[in-house]
């Protein structure tokens, strides 16, 4: 029975598990999208989700308690200036996962994490539509071969004569 185990441990003890998904975070908030394990993107998914809602509401006391879990005065400005801007209306569901496939090395399942309101790739916007080229084909390419082709001769004939 998993009664009472809902932390991720990531076999870290805890002040470097906290550590690293501080950094996890800082990163996610700077670049917008990272690649990690599956594991690490769902415990971080869990850590910067509630951090990401308190951005939401700019005062003093939500500052001091995001920079108290991200420990980055960089991340805190960009996370309450930029990403709290493009997240205001959306109630929750900030992230999303994306699975890679598995790690060359030790074969370990890889995810990239990504802010949802950051990612231009999946914007419904109007597409150019492409033009199909097609060959010309027989039907047109047979007249014109066909007319050149007595120009072709009368010019070789008197040049024979």
């Amino acid at each position: 029975m998993r009664h009472g185990k809902k932390v991720m441990h990531l076999g870290r003890k805890t002040a470097h598990r906290r550590s690293m998904l501080a950094n996890m975070a800082c990163s996610l908030i700077e670049h917008k999208r990272i690649n990690t394990t599956v594991t690490k993107a769902k415990a971080l998914k869990q850590f910067v989700e509630p951090i990401i809602t308190k951005s939401k509401s700019d005062s003093t006391h939500n500052r001091r308690l995001a920079f108290s879990s991200l420990r980055d005065k960089e991340a805190v400005t960009e996370l309450f200036r930029e990403v709290a801007a493009k997240v205001g209306d959306r109630p929750g569901g900030y992230t999303r996962i994306i699975k890679l496939g598995n790690r060359l090395g030790d074969n370990a399942a890889m995810a990239m994490i990504e802010l949802v309101d950051f990612n231009e790739l999946y914007k419904t916007e109007e597409k150019s539509k492409k033009k199909t080229r097609r060959r010309g084909g027989s039907t047109k390419a047979s007249p014109a071969a066909s007319s050149e082709a007595p120009e072709v001769e009368t010019e070789a004939a008197p040049a024979a004569e």
